[in-house]
């Protein structure tokens, strides 16, 4: 389960995140590229950063089961992704705080934990 959440992570976080999301979801980041010389939407920034943790929803709702886990991956996804964008940790740890998610899932579940 935890190689298949790791696969679900690896589409979710890169095959499935084109440019617009990776560079929309960084409140900071210049949008000019998408929108030109109009001025890009007030918060569009949390609708990025909100669509691509849905993104990752499914793969961990698809392979454990749970409807819970997929909103703990939601939110937390949410969380650690805004903290990358904020400059307060870097794409390694991103990357390895999304592993230590996927593996408390597991360890969730295989300690018996009934979750729907």
């Amino acid at each position: 389960m935890f190689f298949a959440l790791i696969v679900g992570h690896a589409i979710a976080d890169f095959a499935l995140q084109g440019e617009f999301l990776s560079i929309a979801k960084n409140r900071h980041a210049s949008l000019d590229r998408f929108f030109g010389k109009s001025p890009a939407p007030k918060g569009v920034w949390v609708h990025a950063l909100t669509a691509h943790a849905l993104i990752h929803v499914a793969p961990v709702w698809l392979i454990t089961g749970s409807v819970a886990l997929g909103v703990v991956e939601l939110v937390l996804h949410w969380l650690i992704d805004f903290a990358k964008c904020e400059g307060w940790t870097s794409f390694t740890v991103d990357q390895l705080l999304h592993l230590v998610c996927k593996a408390l899932y597991v360890g969730l579940l295989l300690g018996g934990m009934s979750l729907p």
